[in-house]
């Protein structure tokens, strides 16, 4: 049989010439496309899929070839990220967001109810009971409780050092006294009762809820609503304000609430301050206490930050989708999900939202660390 091609019928019209070279291309890409395997995805498609995976379905799929193994690697989630905890305003269910995997956990903690969360740390809570001044600790993923001295809260926030299964664990408040004196509280969870001891401020510094406090090599840092940093060093009982002064931002990131847009988070021993304003990009400082100056940050060096207004968390070898990215609480008309700004890409995921926190209520909700390998819980809604 002869081959149809055009040549084979050289007394054929122009249009049948393209008629037939069409039906053959069509026919060959119809061949070529029967003949493509999943090794031949798009890079870009298939990273997004393979960062959904689970870190085993991730190592599964890095064995299929090369490609594929060099994709794996790249989104691979080494590190758990924080999943976003909300607090109810009525019941009892509580609601878990993973961003790594954009999954929503639900779980029933009717230990939680009347309390009001002010930290977490190590896959830990720190709550108060306003109406009895009681403050303890709990932990969502092993219901375990510790117990704390009776304390009471006005507007001030409480941190704390580390897990409080640590002999280490200490818990840090500061409270304006006046612009030349705060009153300091400490405690730890064997503890029968808290510690509080007015100290001089050097520089003017103001405590309230809006105070940002984070534990960095053995110290409390606190970052005043106005960007003045206080310092507490719990072995040496010493509070200081440094003189720092507050970090630069363009004059429209003090417009409306802007109080409210600005988080504090700690890297290896970095002091890393984001603040952020509804109409621009938000900006990430962090502390040279070499020469005392916020410096401005243009990249987190694969670092992906998870700001919260009481309490932030950071980490690195996440997916590499996520990487050197800031995740946020939810904002308002966003539903029950956190949004990001990429570094990379200086913009905001998902693009078009209201970046406006005064509606924000800053216990709604908070970042809190799983167990590693912890995917779900047993006895979820």
């Amino acid at each position: 049989m002869e081959t149809d091609t055009p040549d084979s019928y050289p007394n054929r019209t122009l249009a049948e010439t393209i008629s037939g070279n069409k039906r053959i291309a069509t026919k060959e890409k119809r061949e070529k496309l029967e003949l493509q395997t999943w090794s031949d995805l798009p890079t870009e498609l298939l990273e997004v899929i393979v960062s959904r995976l689970t870190l085993e379905d991730n190592v599964r799929a890095s064995v299929v070839c090369k490609r594929w193994h060099s994709v794996a690697i790249s989104v691979r989630v080494v590190n758990q990220s924080p999943w976003l905890m909300y607090f109810p305003k009525y019941g009892n269910l509580y609601e878990f967001y993973d961003p790594s995997l954009r999954k929503t956990h639900s779980i029933e903690l009717p230990e939680l109810n009347g309390t009001r969360v002010c930290y977490t740390k190590d896959g830990w809570l720190l709550l108060y009971r306003p109406r009895s001044h009681r403050m303890f600790f709990f932990n969502p993923f092993s219901h375990e409780v510790i117990k704390l001295p009776r304390f009471e809260l006005t507007y001030q926030i409480v941190a704390f050092s580390c897990a409080p299964t640590s002999s280490n664990c200490m818990l840090f408040t500061v409270k304006h006294v006046s612009p030349t004196i705060v009153a300091i509280s400490t405690c730890h969870p064997r503890a029968t009762e808290w510690v509080t001891v007015n100290y001089q401020n050097r520089l003017p510094f103001v405590s309230s809820i809006w105070n940002k406090l984070v534990f960095c090599n053995g110290l409390f840092y606190c970052l005043s609503l106005t960007g003045w940093l206080g310092v507490f060093d719990p072995l040496e009982h010493t509070w200081s304000v440094l003189s720092v002064p507050p970090p630069k931002c363009p004059d429209n990131f003090f417009a409306k609430n802007w109080w409210k847009g600005k988080f504090m988070a700690e890297h290896k021993g970095e002091i890393l301050v984001i603040y952020t304003c509804s109409s621009e990009n938000p900006i990430i400082f962090k502390l040279d206490r070499t020469k005392m100056i916020w410096e401005e940050m243009k990249a987190l060096d694969g670092v992906t930050l998870f700001a919260s207004f009481l309490s932030s968390h950071s980490r690195t070898d996440l997916s590499g989708l996520m990487r050197n990215s800031v995740y946020f609480p939810k904002v308002r008309f966003y539903g029950k999900r956190c949004i990001s700004y990429s570094l990379d890409n200086c913009r905001y995921y998902p693009r078009k939202q209201c970046h406006d926190w005064g509606e924000q209520d800053p216990f709604e909700n908070i970042w809190i660390e799983p167990p590693q390998g912890f995917l779900s819980f047993t006895e979820e809604i």
